[in-house]
């Protein structure tokens, strides 16, 4: 049924896709604009500014004069918490024109953006306003001649540049603590999902959070995010977003004035089921929801499964019957548990790798095609390959789409292994009921974080981050403090 509430909302809808500099919005300088398509069904939802580094120089210069006037900074700790609560609560005060916006402009499902992203993005303001004052500096041991103070101070303006994938998620992770901490902050959404990140600008002025502290410049990467992460009076960057961009951002800091660096990159994460897991349903439908959720463009999804053995016919086949219970829907339906593919550039690029694992040899037991093509949108069937050999490519890259990889062992060693073997490290899964096999995977395994008889445990108190090229730095938790903060050692003479 089309008129749902949902569809009469979204009809209704009108977003403003101006940037945000200096406490209101604004036209890009130049008065270059670019579409904003829905992958739902290809409309256009609104116009938005194409900041360039024009743009990025008076939001850049904005920042700077609220830092150094310490009109964010000067404020009593527990005058900032009050604030950064406010927002969090504002934010589920909008909480369905946020989730309407999110599922309009990046695809997934309304019950998603409704009942996980926008409460989790307001937990994520209300957690890092409730430590801002809570956390302590220090006093060294030094002699009785002398005193030491470590104090932690915020690092100036730190540029967030975030992804399309969990556009207002990823930016609450980054703005959170920066504004904690006292910083002012220039958020970079990025082109295919500015729309959440720019109606949050509003509510953190209506939370009080004063103006220039705040600002957020849409556009390309290659135009307003590398303005940024060439800018020399922008001090710090967190980044979340592909490998190859990353780098490219740490090689722009370099070629400036060495601003810090703070990354969260991609993955390609193994979940490895051994023949003694605990609760074999269990593992079957955590692999296949942890993959197919969020349309598989999670940087932490369990792309690559490893079975042992002697429970892969057994596995495989719980998991095709759980299958068609993740295919793509309507998600504008609170009943979709799938959505859209971000856009049509993403869409081809899933599409290629499942050509390349047929044509590589692959054995496709599902999905591996385009479905709702009458809806004119983006949506892929989920797809399972079997007999997947390590060397394919759909086994070394990172797909970002409903595409899982099966794989299987007869060692623990061997898996373990295979499952290192490549350049990323963000989370891994193992399965298994002997705890002491479970304690030496998790040790052997090079990842951020691994996950032990499950696949979905997350909370802001944890950190986020990855080994090897999946980053550096942790989002979340009060480590994410260490990334947009200074610290200062002031020594002093007694006696």
């Amino acid at each position: 049924m089309k008129d749902t509430k949902w569809h009469v909302r979204a009809k209704a809808l009108t977003p403003d896709g101006r940037a945000f500099i200096g406490g209101q919005r604004v036209d890009a300088l130049s008065g270059a604009t670019f579409d904003c398509i829905s992958p739902i069904d290809t409309r256009v939802l609104t116009a938005v500014a194409r900041c360039d580094q024009a743009d990025v120089d008076v939001a850049v210069n904005s920042a700077r004069l609220a830092f150094n006037d310490r009109r964010w900074a000067g404020l009593a700790p527990a005058e900032r918490k009050r604030i950064l609560i406010k927002f969090a609560d504002l934010t589920l005060s909008y909480a369905e024109e946020l989730a309407l916006l999110e599922t309009l402009d990046m695809g997934k499902p309304i019950a998603n953006s409704l009942n996980m992203d926008v409460p989790a993005a307001a937990n994520c303001l209300r957690w890092y306003g409730e430590a801002v004052d809570k956390i302590y500096d220090e006093i060294a041991p030094t002699s009785d001649a002398s005193l030491a103070l470590i104090t932690r101070e915020p690092v100036g303006v730190v540029a967030a540049i975030v992804p399309w994938n969990y556009p207002l998620l990823m930016a609450a992770w980054k703005i959170a603590p920066a504004l904690a901490a006292g910083n002012s902050v220039i958020l970079k959404p990025s082109e295919k999902s500015p729309l959440t990140a720019l109606r949050l600008a509003e509510i953190a002025i209506e939370a009080g959070i004063p103006t220039g502290v705040f600002n957020v410049v849409p556009g390309y990467g290659n135009e307003a995010g590398s303005a940024l992460a060439t800018h020399m009076d922008v001090d710090c960057i967190g980044f979340t977003g592909s490998t190859a961009i990353g780098k490219k951002i740490m090689q722009y800091a370099g070629q400036s004035n060495l601003k810090r660096v703070w990354t969260e990159l991609g993955g390609k994460s193994p979940n490895i089921v051994c023949a003694d897991c605990p609760d074999l349903d269990n593992a079957v439908r955590a692999a296949i929801a942890g993959l197919y959720y969020n349309q598989g463009e999670s940087c932490n999804a369990p792309s690559r499964l490893f079975v042992e053995a002697s429970i892969k016919d057994k596995f495989l086949e719980k998991a095709l019957a759980i299958i068609p219970e993740f295919a793509p829907g309507d998600p504008l339906d609170e009943k979709t548990v799938m959505g859209a593919i971000v856009d049509d550039t993403q869409l081809n690029t899933v599409l290629a790798y499942i050509e390349s694992g047929k044509q590589e040899g692959a054995l496709l037991l599902a999905g591996g095609m385009r479905t709702r093509t009458e809806s004119g949108g983006y949506y892929i069937a989920p797809t399972l390959f079997d007999n997947v050999q390590h060397t394919m490519k759909i086994a070394r890259e990172e797909i970002f789409g409903p595409v899982l990889s099966v794989f299987s062992f007869t060692r623990l060693e061997d898996a373990i292994q295979e499952a290192n073997a490549t350049p990323y490290g963000l989370q891994a899964g193992i399965w298994t009921a002997d705890i002491n096999k479970a304690h030496q995977a998790a040790r052997a395994l090079r990842a951020g974080t691994v996950h032990v008889n499950q696949y979905a445990e997350d909370d802001i108190t944890v950190p986020f981050g990855g080994y090897k090229q999946s980053g550096n730095g942790r989002d979340k938790s009060l480590h994410a403090f260490d990334k947009y903060t200074e610290l200062k050692t002031t020594w002093i003479k007694l006696g």
